[in-house]
C-alpha cells in the first residue's frame, strides 16, 4: 500500500503460508488477495477448513454434530448411509479432524453434551 510492492512479497508470502498451515482460513484469503494486488503472479485460491468444504459436505457435518446417527441423516437428505460416510470422510479428511465428536468445534458450534448424541 505504500507504493513498495517488491517488499511486500515475501512477508504476505509466509503470512499466506503461516495462515494456511493454522487454518485461518479468512487470513489465508486476505494475504493472498494482497499478495496478487502486489503483482505477484498467484494460483486461484484453494479454500481451507472449513469454508472448504461442499455444501452437501457441510449439511451432512451440521446434522452429524448435531447428533444425528448416519442413517437418520440419510433418511433425512435422501441419501444412501454409505454416501454419508462418503461425505464425512470427507469432511474430517478437509478439516483435519478424526471423530465425529470434533465436528462441532471444527465447524465452529458448541459441543453438544453426550445425552443429546442419541
Amino acid at each position: 500500500r505504500a507504493r513498495r510492492r517488491a517488499d511486500a512479497r515475501a512477508p504476505l508470502r509466509d503470512a499466506l503460508e503461516l495462515a494456511r498451515r493454522c487454518g485461518a482460513a479468512e487470513l489465508a484469503r486476505r494475504a493472498h488477495d494482497e499478495l496478487a494486488a502486489t503483482g505477484e503472479k498467484v494460483r486461484r485460491y484453494t479454500p481451507i477448513g472449513v469454508e472448504s468444504l461442499t455444501p452437501s459436505e457441510r449439511r451432512v457435518a451440521e446434522l452429524a454434530a448435531g447428533g444425528m446417527t448416519n442413517r437418520q441423516i440419510a433418511q433425512t437428505r435422501f441419501l444412501t448411509v454409505k454416501t454419508i460416510e462418503t461425505h464425512l470422510s470427507s469432511v474430517y479428511d478437509k478439516l483435519g479432524i478424526r471423530s465425529r465428536r470434533q465436528l462441532p468445534a471444527a465447524l465452529g458450534e458448541p459441543a453438544r453434551p453426550a445425552a443429546d448424541a442419541g
